[in-house]
Formats: structure tokens, sequence, C-alpha cells
């Protein structure tokens, strides 16, 4: 895939953002999660077979930046609007994965006529307290595999892009960089992810899927019975032998749920 830098943003406020670009087909728009993309990223790459793919990184991600002024939920969700209009985008299936879910289902419960498709992969965002989400914020590098993963043993390199976290320098740069992406995260799911998206989720019109890996061990897949309990037009999909990060372990299960979306 390709990328560049877009200007987005009030003049004076005004964030950098890179955005990875590439594929051929109807456009969708990629939001990520707290762990932001990986280098050469499979889904991504997977995803181009079919979509004209863009997927923004959000300030404190790559080289993203100027984050200051995303000081809440409705910073962030108008943000995404503000990339929305400087990529020219027309209806685009909107996929949003955990922390980018949480965004993406905001988008289509704040504007519910311009986000037609859409689909929430283990998206972050309510809370329940029989049911409380891990702290990501707590984990360290090696916890996260157990964490994320059906099956850390096959799919744990993922998390580390190949690097070794026994490795003094690798894993400082792993630090440094998961600091910063982190302390933006934080702003939304830190200490908890409750935001009020609860209370606007009736408003959503688009055609959704909420799709969940039946082995997410970071938010439980019991959530995703709520999402579609609050959504209207929302329809509940579980994978198997998956985890929070779904699309990794399981690309071809979420694609073909995915082309539910245009029927």
């Amino acid at each position: 895939m390709d990328s560049r830098l877009i200007e987005v943003g009030h003049p004076e406020t005004r964030s950098s953002i890179r955005v990875y670009e590439g594929g051929d087909g109807p456009e969708l728009l990629f939001l990520h999660g707290a762990g932001g993309l990986f280098p050469d990223d499979p889904f991504l790459e997977s995803l181009t077979n079919q979509y004209h793919v863009y997927a923004p990184l959000l300030p404190g991600f790559e080289d993203s930046e100027g984050g200051d002024h995303l000081r809440g939920m409705l910073d962030f969700t108008l943000h995404a609007f503000d990339v929305f209009d400087a990529l020219s985008l027309r209806q685009p299936l909107v996929v949003g994965h955990s922390m980018g879910g949480m965004i993406a289902a905001e988008m289509a419960a704040i504007a519910p006529t311009e986000i037609q498709r859409l689909a929430l992969l283990a998206p972050a965002g309510l809370w329940k307290d029989e049911h409380p989400i891990e702290d990501l914020f707590s984990k360290l590098p090696f916890e996260l595999p157990a964490l994320l993963l059906h099956d850390p043993e096959t799919n744990g390199a993922l998390l580390s892009s190949g690097g070794n976290f026994n490795d003094p320098e690798f894993l400082s740069d792993f630090l440094v960089g998961n600091a910063r992406r982190l302390g933006m995260a934080g702003k939304l799911l830190f200490p908890v992810p409750d935001r009020g998206l609860r209370d606007r989720l009736y408003r959503i019109k688009a055609h959704t899927a909420v799709i969940w890996g039946r082995s997410d061990r970071l938010i439980p897949p019991v959530y995703g019975d709520d999402f579609v309990n609050e959504i209207p037009t929302a329809t509940l999909y579980k994978i198997e032998e998956a985890g929070h990060m779904l699309q990794y372990e399981q690309t071809e299960a979420v694609i073909k749920i995915l082309a539910t979306l245009h029927n």
C-alpha cells in the first residue's frame, strides 16, 4: 500500500495525518485500534483485493501529529469526519476495530445519513460492571499475545512485528512507540471506555455488522450482544478461533462478512 501525509482540521489546530491507501473496488475507510497498524499490515493488504482501502492513523501513531486538540469523544469523531472530507470519500464502508470501532459507531450515530454501511470489529465504547474489560494500559509487552490472540503461539510475532521483546534495543523502541500510542488512546479508553456511546447507538441507521472473536479476552464477546440490542440495523457475527485481533487470525471470515454489507 502507498501512504502519504494529509493536513486536516481547523487552521489553528491542524493535524498532519499519515494515510495508507491501496486497492481497487468500493471505498473502505478503516479506523484502527489502540495498537495502530502493523508494517505491511496483512489485513489491509487482504482488503485491497476487493476494496479501495483508506487507513488513516491518529496523531501519536507513527508520524501522525497534532492531536493536542483531541480531548474527548466528540473531538475524535469530528476529527474522523475531517479525514473523511479530506479524502473526498463518498459513502464508503466504514470499518473500525476496537477503539476505531468506537469512533466508527459514534460517526454513524452523529451523522446517520452519512454512514450507510458499518462494520464494528470487537468495538470498545460500552461498559458492564459484571463483565469488566481488561486494563490494556497496565499490561507488559510479553502479556499482550495471550490477551489479544486466540492462538498466541502461532500469531504472537504479529504483535511485535517480528521483533524480539527479549532484545533490549527492540524493547526500548517498542515501549517508546507504545507510550505515544497509548497516550492518545487513553483519552478515550482510560480508565474505562464508557463515553456515553450506549445512549446514542439507537441513532445508527447504517447496515451494520458487529463482529467478535469468541476467544476475545480483552473485551468479552458478551458486549457484542449489547451492541446489536442497541443498534436497530445490526447483525452479530461471532467467529471461532479468534481473539481480539480477529481480523488477523480469521481474515477470510471477516472479509466474507464485510461482503454481506453490500447486499
